[in-house]
Formats: C-alpha cells, structure tokens, sequence
C-alpha cells in the first residue's frame, strides 16, 4: 500500500509543467519539457526553478541515469489525484 500523500494547491505556472509530464506518460528530462512548452517562451532556468519546486513539494522525482546528460523527471502525483485534490 503506498502512503497518501500531502498535496498542495501549485501556481498555474508549475501546472503546466505538470500536465507536459502527465501528457507525455514518461520520465522526460527537462529539454523534452521545453519542447512541448515552445510557445511559452521561458528561459531554461525557468523551467528548472519550475522543476526544483515540484520536487521539493513532493510532485516531481528527479534521478540522473548513469552516463546521461541531463536529469529525468517523473511524476509522483496523477493528474488524477491532483483534480481530485483540487475539485475538493
């Protein structure tokens, strides 16, 4: 059985980072991200500091495979739980 988890309301901003994650069904590393978010124009660091603070409040894991470039991201919360979360 896995632990419920503390969910928290996030700023529009780092719900689309999440929704490009839960759209794409995948560990996606962060130039992957960019991609999918072209029309928005945010600098790279934007979307890292985006990144950093999903991690810290439990949204996001992030490893870096051995020999890779770049981090990989997955989702630990279902846009699911979180429409829940939210429609609550």
């Amino acid at each position: 059985m896995t632990e419920k988890k503390e969910l928290v309301h996030i700023p529009n901003s780092e719900l689309e980072i999440m929704m490009a994650i839960w759209e794409m069904k995948k560990p996606v590393s962060r130039p992957e991200i960019d991609e999918k978010l072209a029309g928005k124009n945010w600098q790279p660091t934007t979307v890292l500091k985006f990144l950093s603070r999903l991690t810290e409040k439990g949204f996001l894991s992030c490893e870096k495979p051995e020999g890779a470039k770049t981090n990989l991201y997955t989702a630990l919360v279902s846009e699911e739980e979180y429409l829940e979360f939210e429609s609550n």
